[in-house]
């Protein structure tokens, strides 16, 4: 394979040190400043902390996430030689330790994550400096994961505050033509035990990393061949997290296990969850405290745990069978943990798969047909489904068996056509672009 996943991960050169070839990155730079400095803005306004302050803990104080930096440094070295790759480890790893000394020292809790970033800010100078085009790309998508997720963490309050109104009534309703999956999954892990509580929890909380590990190995030729995949995991990942949140908005939703579950704080309408189904044929928007995120409508965790798997499948045998694993511990993760309905995976899944045929193959050119009819499909159905969520919640809730079928129809239905599009003529799409040198 050369280096390269064939298929979607087929390969185009690299300008380096090219006139105005670094114009876009600073472009895109200014772009995210500007963003992180709305948040940070609309936080001070608000008084909550908003993400500067959570950057300045991760390069001088106590970093929120220890896998983030990390793994945002690890996706930075895939564009770099392997002199620079361990220059930079190694000071990430020196700062580290001194710092995790410091804290132990101190009496802090254990933390690492502030070698990472620093190492990342000097990779940033380094490769703009010697004007390496393919080293800046990788810095990019390494700062672009940490930077992602302090923006996010700012969207979730915000969310609270411009939605104190949340739509859990319908979802639940709706979510009995599914049998309230929530419910079920949620009785299980009770009984299986903390063992598998604690196996999920893992898998859960640290799917950033699983994504990370399958886009290094989709990135892994970049530093010795200047040959850049046209399509890999983290561009689907980083539009997921764009066009994602924008739903929380439009559909607030906090989940049983706080709408109707213990963790609601007073707030929940009853504790429900997972024992009792409750049914209420008269749902109205109920007001939710000021703290729980409205994160739930659709499930971004089954979307970005989808797409990991789509970009496994053309790996190697371990990485799709770690790329199914990691699917279905998500799924039973997002669900037994009481953190979704049913309907909200549905949801991720449309949404995940209409965004992927917006990337994916970019060679066949936005203009292809059969792509814009899966995308055109894949919006349809999403708007249809949160439409019928919101105003046939009653219908759903006390028709399961007719519209039970009717969502796992629709759901099935954008697979087949995202799998007809992109995946059925596999063998014809999997030869390699032959691409002229860059000038």
């Amino acid at each position: 394979m050369n280096d390269v996943l064939q298929g979607d991960e087929r390969t185009s050169h690299v300008e380096r040190a090219a006139p105005g070839a670094l114009r876009i990155y600073g472009v895109g730079a200014v772009v995210v400043l500007i963003f992180l400095a709305s948040l940070q803005a609309v936080a001070l306004w608000k008084g909550f902390p908003g993400p500067l302050p959570s950057i300045w803990n991760d390069v001088v104080g106590t970093p929120k996430s220890m896998a983030v930096p990390w793994g945002g440094l690890a996706l930075a070295l895939v564009g770099v030689r392997m002199p620079i790759r361990l220059w930079a480890l190694g000071i990430a790893v020196l700062i580290d330790a001194v710092g995790a000394l410091a804290r132990l020292e101190a009496g802090h809790p254990f933390a690492v994550g502030n070698g990472a970033v620093i190492a990342l800010a000097g990779l940033a100078v380094f490769t703009i400096w010697r004007r390496d085009v393919g080293g800046i790309r990788a810095v990019c998508l390494g700062g672009l994961l940490i930077l992602a997720t302090k923006g996010g963490d700012a969207w979730l309050q915000i969310t609270t505050i411009v939605r104190p109104y949340v739509l859990d009534e319908y979802a639940q309703l709706a979510d009995h033509a599914l049998g309230n999956p929530s419910w079920i999954v949620g009785s299980w892990l009770d009984a299986l035990g903390p063992v598998v509580f604690a196996v999920l929890h893992w898998v859960y909380i640290q799917l950033p990393v699983a994504a990370i590990a399958i886009a290094i190995y989709q990135l892994r030729g970049v530093s010795r061949t200047g040959l850049w995949p046209s399509h890999y995991l983290v561009r689907t990942f980083l539009l997921i997290g764009l066009v994602g949140p924008v739903f929380y908005v439009l559909f607030p939703v906090v989940g049983p296990v706080f709408a109707f579950g213990s963790a609601g704080d007073g707030f929940q309408l009853g504790n429900y969850w997972p024992t009792l189904v409750p049914f209420d044929a008269s749902p109205s928007a109920i007001g939710f405290d000021e703290l729980t995120p409205r994160n739930c409508m659709p499930s971004l965790h089954t979307a970005w745990a989808l797409s990991l798997f789509i970009h496994s499948r053309r790996g190697p045998w371990w990485l799709r069978w770690g790329g199914t694993v990691w699917l279905v511990c998500t799924l039973a993760a997002t669900l037994g943990f009481g953190y979704h309905y049913g309907v909200d995976l549905v949801a991720g899944v449309v949404l995940c798969l209409t965004l992927e045929s917006v990337l994916r193959n970019p060679e066949r050119g936005l203009k292809d047909p059969a792509r814009i009819r899966m995308i055109a499909y894949g919006a349809a159905t999403m708007v249809a489904l949160l439409l019928c969520y919101r105003y046939l919640a009653v219908p759903m809730g006390t028709y399961p068996e007719l519209f039970g079928p009717l969502i796992l129809i629709a759901m099935g239905s954008v697979i087949g056509m995202f799998y007809t599009t992109f995946f059925a003529n596999s063998e014809v799409s999997d030869r390699p672009l032959r691409s002229s040198p860059s000038r």
